[in-house]
């Protein structure tokens, strides 16, 4: 497992609670306490990587400002992070979530999801409440991006859960254009970008260190994946976290989800026509009637066409063009700090 650098992990030590302190005062246990407010702190109390908030935080200060005043917006990002996760977990029917079960599977669909939407709120509460910190501007211009970036991480959900319904198996292309949206804004250019716009950073710089979260962000998915086939049994057990080293996921769930990916569509490329067959057959199946052992049996396939191993390439390719878009701004511990975190993603173990 890659280690985080011992710089990047007492820049997050000494943030992540004052994230966490700023998120959760938006957050109050107040009624209806049972069906609503005290499940809406479920998630974010479960920990996790932090790192959208974290690259709020970085990308602020890498452009010369200041980050005590990106905390807000910082929190913002870990709720919509939340919200996303909730309602994600419902449309792929998960049944981990960082360490323990899903909301919806305590909670149960109809509560889960008006969590979830109460949440997405919240985001909006949060980034509106800069205005005394930050100005109308430069909150409109936050909040204008948050509206643009949910729009495209929900086009994104629309193609990843559709293509499951319709039984389609997306090209190389097709899955590229879903990750960009899905991922590439909430998980990298948007919380780059707002961390941009709270530092006053010009639109050339704005771009150059979106295009890094992006292609970071990216290269952080792909390398999820494989590590969603590789995970030991019962990590999922294990919350996961920047520090922690723990996947917080149930091995092979993607392909219990039916979930396309560059693993599936790499080995649908490389297999037999009976192998295609059989692997169609427990991709399309409902996910209460697909087995261990027919999970294992995919896993198997993949190992066996060393199907994996185009994705891990492709993995570090995004993050090499990371790189290269990190290396426009200007040289700063800070950068420094945002290339260790683009690293561990890249080369976390598998």
């Amino acid at each position: 497992m890659s280690a985080v650098s011992p710089q990047l992990r007492g820049f997050l030590e000494k943030t992540i609670p004052l994230i966490e302190a700023e998120l959760f005062s938006f957050l109050p246990i107040q009624e209806p306490e049972e069906f609503m407010y005290r499940p809406m702190r479920d998630y974010p109390e479960r920990g996790g990587k932090r790192s959208r908030p974290a690259l709020v935080l970085l990308a602020c200060e890498a452009l010369g400002g200041d980050l005590n005043q990106a905390l807000r917006t910082a929190a913002a990002f870990e709720m919509f992070q939340s919200f996303a996760l909730l309602h994600d977990d419902i449309e792929d029917d998960s049944e981990m979530r960082r360490g323990k079960p899903c909301c919806h599977r305590t909670l149960g669909v109809p509560l889960s999801i008006n969590v979830g939407d109460a949440l997405y709120a919240k985001v909006f509460e949060v980034l509106a409440a800069n205005r005394d910190l930050l100005g109308a501007d430069v909150t409109l211009d936050l909040i204008d991006e948050m509206i643009r970036g949910s729009r495209e991480t929900f086009e994104g959900q629309a193609y990843d859960v559709g293509w499951i319904r319709g039984r389609h198996i997306p090209s190389e292309e097709e899955f590229m254009t879903m990750l960009r949206k899905k991922t590439g804004w909430y998980t990298g250019r948007g919380p780059c970008t707002a961390g941009a716009i709270i530092a006053g950073a010009s639109e050339q710089e704005r771009r150059a260190i979106g295009d890094f979260g992006e292609t970071m962000a990216i290269a952080f998915q792909i390398r999820d994946d494989l590590l969603n086939l590789t995970a030991a049994e019962g990590d999922a057990a294990l919350a996961p976290g920047i520090t922690s080293g723990a996947y917080g996921k149930e091995r092979g769930g993607d392909i219990a989800e039916g979930k396309r990916t560059l693993i599936i569509i790499d080995l649908l490329r490389k297999c037999t026509a009976g192998e295609k067959d059989e692997i169609l057959q427990i991709l399309h199946a409902d996910r209460e009637d697909t087995t261990q052992e027919q999970i294992e049996r995919v896993i198997g396939l993949v190992d066996h066409y060393d199907a994996m191993a185009y994705a891990e390439s492709l993995s570090h390719e995004w993050g090499r063009q990371s790189r290269q878009h990190l290396e426009q701004l200007p040289a700063t511990p800070t950068r420094d700090r945002l290339q260790e975190m683009l690293e561990f993603f890249v080369q976390r173990a598998f």
